[in-house]
């Protein structure tokens, strides 16, 4: 199912696989710990940031929508709530 925040989500992550890119190239070249730790901290931040967005709009047009316009029982949501929570 394609969502309305799925693009947003994959220029996110074609940023983070830039960056990863680019630092496995720093360490090819010898750069030092710290620099690769900024950058590596930059591919972590925008992974996550990738993921909450995923995550959040899962729960309000998936989960809300879903249990508001009667497709998906409040049960079956709260199962489903309490599996995307191990992710957070």
């Amino acid at each position: 199912m394609q969502h309305a925040s799925h693009p947003e989500i994959v220029k996110r992550l074609k940023r983070a696989h830039g960056h990863l890119a680019g630092v496995i190239a720093m360490i090819e070249d010898g750069r030092s710990c710290v620099d690769l730790a900024q950058q590596l901290h930059a591919v972590e931040a925008a992974i996550t940031n990738a993921k909450r967005v995923l995550i959040q709009d899962h729960m309000e047009h998936c989960l809300g929508d879903g249990v508001e316009h009667g497709g998906k029982s409040a049960r079956d949501a709260l199962t489903e709530f309490k599996t995307l929570s191990k992710y957070l």
